[in-house]
């Protein structure tokens, strides 16, 4: 080499970095989350689950959710001469991740096969996919919940229902007469009012034998390439439910016109869309003037999900911070082996089992909603699971973050996607406050439901002396009818713990159950991660966090 052109010094060698996490199986490591599919019904799940976790731990699949977000969709609102398209067009790892949802039955896959504990094994895949992409489980919910609302309309559920239930994601755009198989959305929100949905101004006009016309606009509609949706609208007797397909029934594009898309803070690889309506063509669904009811029932099912994704987002965050401290070195020793550290992660750790048990008894009650008191349970937990593992996703998520340190606040680091999705479950189908006004609902309509929550934490008392006196404290609470609105938050939240701790108490290891009740249960609970008592074992919870 001449001497004008010296040779190339390396500046450094690349040390005490972990390698990616990858290639590992979701299921096999979430000892909680196999221990709860069993507990509550779906114990002949376990293979197909375990399949399933395999998939999705692989290269291939983390590479595919990364490239669904970082490609997000676009609006495509006209052809090349002008004509309206009104249509969004995807990434393909978009369309892969639906194609495996709908394949597997996770959108519809308990009304096509409604064996006992379909909800509950559903649940645990859904948590898994959690971990990988979650933009595309907006769609996947939407078509889930709809399906108890459409097959009591046997016009529609004539024509539709076979569609939905069906295996096959067929992304044409294309009237549904002549697809394989089809996905359903939601459009509630205007921009006058949010959670106000009796606020609507989207007008419907009769045409006759249940058909109508729609006039408005929406806010928000969610997944606008689904095949049809279920919207609000005022009709002449109110506010009322209908039916609005992407396609007319003789085979043109109905007038729903795509504004624009949403700059979202996450959940980038789905379209959150602005919607107007010019005169679309839609069928009542449910009775006229009873929307509100019909469009809950629909809710229920998609307020579960909300739950259940944080819970799958909250185990993937914990998941990225305990492989990297289990490679990462400072100080002399790995940072697992060092004991602050060790307390942090514990301290998630323990979060998000108790997420993860809570979510699956909440499926557990979808599973067997014939019955009476499982259904006033399904009622009165959907909300309280919704508000709590919801508020408490974020908080994780941003300390698992930290537990990177800078290598976690990057984009190239799966943190800031998870992060940045978090708050979207506890926004979506119903906010903190909206939720907890409905748990004082269903405690005021339905007196029998506190019986049932003291009957569910029942076997649980005795064991623990934190949780008796807890259970105690509440249920007084309970019991004092002043002020009982602004004190709203507070009471679900000690729900929650309540419904946790005694989930955790039956069935986890007493290092488990004991380390929450002294913790969650407690005045002088630290509320930041990390502040679990000394004589906490963290080694033993740790190894069952994340089994080598």
């Amino acid at each position: 080499m001449s001497a004008s052109h010296p040779p190339l010094i390396a500046t450094h060698e690349v040390l005490n970095q972990p390698p990616v996490l990858e290639n590992y199986n979701l299921y096999e490591r979430n000892i909680a989350l196999q221990e709860a599919t069993a507990r509550e019904g779906a114990p002949w799940a376990h293979e197909h689950l375990r399949a399933r976790g395999a998939e999705l731990g692989s290269a291939e699949w983390l590479e595919r959710g990364a490239a669904a977000n970082k490609y997000p969709p676009t609006p495509r609102l006209f052809d090349r001469y002008g004509h309206r398209c009104d249509e969004v067009e995807f990434h393909p790892a978009w369309h892969e991740c639906l194609a495996y949802l709908k394949g597997h039955g996770c959108d519809t896959g308990p009304w096509a096969d409604p064996r006992p504990g379909a909800h509950v094994a559903r649940a645990a895949l859904y948590i898994m996919f959690a971990e990988i992409e979650d933009g595309s489980l907006c769609p996947t919910t939407m078509t889930y919940g709809v399906v108890p609302v459409i097959r009591r309309q046997p016009e529609i559920a004539r024509d539709w229902l076979p569609l939905l239930l069906s295996r096959d994601y067929d992304k044409r755009f294309i009237p549904a007469s002549q697809k394989r198989g089809v996905m359903m959305g939601m459009g509630l929100t205007e921009k006058q009012g949010g959670s106000d949905v009796r606020a609507n101004t989207t007008r419907a006009e009769p045409m006759g034998n249940g058909e109508f016309r729609i006039v408005g606009h929406k806010w928000f509609l969610s997944a606008p390439m689904c095949d049809a949706f279920l919207v609000t609208a005022q009709s002449p007797k109110g506010l009322s439910c209908f039916f609005l397909p992407r396609w007319t029934p003789d085979g043109r594009r109905n007038e729903l016109r795509i504004q624009r898309l949403k700059d979202k803070m996450g959940d980038k690889s789905n379209a959150g869309t602005e919607a107007e309506f010019f005169g679309a063509w839609a069928l009542l669904v449910g009775e006229e003037g009873r929307g509100i009811p019909t469009v809950l029932e629909m809710g229920n099912y998609t307020r579960l999900d909300c739950a259940i994704g944080t819970a799958g987002l909250m185990r993937a965050a914990l998941s990225q911070a305990l492989h990297h401290a289990g490679h990462r070195a400072a100080f002399g020793k790995r940072l697992m082996d060092q004991p602050l550290m060790k307390n942090v992660l514990a301290d998630m750790a323990l979060e998000s089992e108790a997420a993860t048990a809570l979510v699956m008894r909440l499926a557990r009650a979808f599973d067997h909603q014939e019955d009476e008191a499982e259904s006033l349970m399904r009622r009165v937990l959907t909300p309280i699971a919704k508000f709590w593992v919801c508020k408490r996703g974020p908080t994780l998520g941003a300390e698992a973050m930290e537990v990177l340190g800078g290598n976690g606040y990057i984009e190239e680091a799966p943190l800031a996607r998870i992060y940045r999705q978090m708050p979207l479950n506890s926004i979506w189908e119903g906010s903190g406050n909206i939720m907890c006004l409905d748990v004082l609902r269903v405690l005021g309509r339905h007196p029998r439901v506190l019986e049932l929550l003291a009957a569910e934490v029942a076997p649980a008392r005795g064991r623990n002396a934190a949780f008796d006196r807890f259970v105690g404290a509440l249920t007084a609470e309970l019991m004092k009818p002043d002020g009982i609105e602004a004190r709203a938050r507070r009471i679900t939240q000690n729900l929650a713990l309540a419904l946790q701790a005694a989930l955790l108490i039956r069935h986890a290891p007493p290092y488990v159950a004991e380390t929450f009740c002294a913790t969650r249960l407690s005045q002088d609970w630290g509320y930041a991660f990390g502040t679990l008592p000394k004589n906490t074992d963290f080694d033993a919870i740790l190894k069952r966090a994340w089994p080598q």
